[in-house]
């Protein structure tokens, strides 16, 4: 299934980690909260843990985040949603502005990253809208640990 999501100003490391699995989330913390509500577009579930909006929205599209660990409030996305690791593609979005990235080939960053860097990695992707700039480093294998632990049946 295809999800994509707002979230509101509350919930800026759970919006990291959607956009880290690849779900198109929109998180903008300097809008007031009453304008991202009016603006809200029809398909996007939303992600709060604003009280007063708990019972604004009522057809399904949201989801009222009830803890404040990120780790309890993303297993109650996945619980609640349904969500299975069939649906995620990790590392496809931009985590600052939410884009697709793509990849692009080596010779084109040339100057763009670190020597170092350029010199040890081969793959490489580029957000389209902000043109930064990515690369699995060490990261990546952490990543990969923590959406395992997540996605892991007896912790969900």
């Amino acid at each position: 299934m295809n999800f994509s999501f707002a979230a509101d100003r509350t919930l800026g490391k759970l919006v990291k980690w959607l956009r880290i699995l690849g779900f198109d989330t929109i998180f903008e913390p300097d809008v007031s909260i009453k304008r991202f509500y009016e603006h809200l577009e029809p398909e996007r579930i939303l992600l709060t843990r604003i009280e007063k909006i708990r019972n604004r929205l009522t057809d399904g599209r949201l989801v009222f985040i009830e803890a404040d660990n990120f780790h309890a409030q993303f297993k109650q996305v996945v619980r609640q949603l349904a969500i299975t690791p069939k649906d995620i593609h990790v590392f496809s979005r931009c985590l600052q502005c939410n884009f697709p990235i793509i990849e692009v080939n080596k010779q084109t960053i040339y100057g763009l990253v670190p020597d170092y860097i350029w010199e040890t990695h081969n793959n490489f992707s580029m957000c389209r809208q902000c043109e930064r700039i990515f690369w699995r480093g060490s990261h990546a294998e952490r990543t990969m640990e923590v959406i395992d632990q997540l996605f892991d049946e007896d912790r969900v």
